[in-house]
C-alpha cells in the first residue's frame, strides 16, 4: 500500500502523522511526503530554509519515508498563487504516487497555507480519476489546530485513532531533528507537547500513545 502525507510546511508531517508514518513503514508499506511550500526571501532567510529542508529529509528518512517531494510554492503567500497551479501541483503528485491512504491538514487550522492546501488537495483527490484514493484523513498540527476562531467549522473532531505506542519514540526523535522549528515546552511546537498529545490521544482508546485523525472520505470498492 502507498500512503501520502500532504504537508503545507516541513515538520507538519511529523507533528501530525509521524508515528503513523513510522508504523506504516515498519509494516512494509511505502510512505511518501509532499511538502507543498518553500520559504523565500525576504520573509525567510535562505540558510534557514535550506537547513529546514535538510532536517525534513533526514527526519522523513529516519521514519522510513520512501520519498519526500517538494513543490516550492511560496510559504505564507499561497494566496498569490493561481488556484489552478496549486491544484495541479498536488494533483500531479497524487497521480504519480497513486496512494491508497492520504493524510491532509485539518481545514480549521489557523495558518491560511493549511486551509488552502486542504482545498487544493480535495480538488486533486476527487474520485473521478482512474486511481481512486480509498481513505482520506485530516490530521491535527500542534501550534495550528485549535488556535483559530472557535466554531463548529474550525473544531477538530477526531473519528479515527492510530495506536502509535511502538513508534511514538521514533516520532519524538524525528521531531528532535527539526532544530529550526523546535521550541521549549510549554510551547505547542515542543517535544513536551508532542508527547503530551500522544499520551492524551492514547488514553482515549486505552493505549500508551496514539495519533488522532478525522475521516474525510472512505471508498469501499
Amino acid at each position: 500500500m502507498n500512503i501520502l502525507v500532504i504537508a503545507p510546511h516541513p515538520d507538519d508531517e511529523i507533528l501530525g502523522v509521524g508515528g503513523t508514518i513510522a508504523k506504516r513503514a515498519e509494516e512494509g508499506h511505502a510512505a511518501y511526503v509532499c511538502i507543498v511550500t518553500k520559504g523565500y526571501e525576504p520573509l525567510f532567510h535562505e540558510p534557514i530554509i535550506e537547513q529546514g529542508r535538510n532536517e525534513c529529509r533526514a527526519a522523513d528518512k529516519y521514519l522510513g519515508v520512501k520519498e519526500t517531494i517538494f513543490l516550492d510554492f511560496p510559504a505564507a503567500m499561497l494566496e498569490e498563487v493561481p488556484r489552478y497551479k496549486l491544484n495541479d501541483g498536488i494533483l500531479n503528485v497524487v497521480q504519480r504516487v497513486k496512494p491508497e491512504e492520504v493524510y491532509i491538514p485539518h481545514r480549521g487550522d489557523m495558518q491560511i497555507d493549511h486551509k488552502m492546501v486542504v482545498d487544493a488537495a480535495m480538488v486533486a483527490l476527487r474520485p473521478k480519476y482512474d486511481h481512486k484514493v480509498k481513505r482520506i484523513y485530516a490530521y491535527e498540527t500542534l501550534s495550528e489546530t485549535g488556535w483559530d476562531v472557535p466554531n463548529t467549522v474550525n473544531e477538530f473532531i477526531p473519528t479515527v485513532y492510530e495506536d502509535i505506542s511502538i513508534t511514538v519514540e521514533k516520532k519524538v526523535k524525528a521531531m528532535n531533528m527539526f532544530q529550526t522549528q523546535l521550541e521549549k515546552f510549554p510551547n505547542a511546537r515542543s517535544i513536551g507537547a508532542i508527547e503530551a498529545l500522544a499520551r492524551y490521544r492514547g488514553s482515549t482508546i486505552t493505549v500508551d500513545a496514539a495519533e488522532a485523525f478525522a475521516l474525510v472520505r472512505e471508498i469501499k470498492l
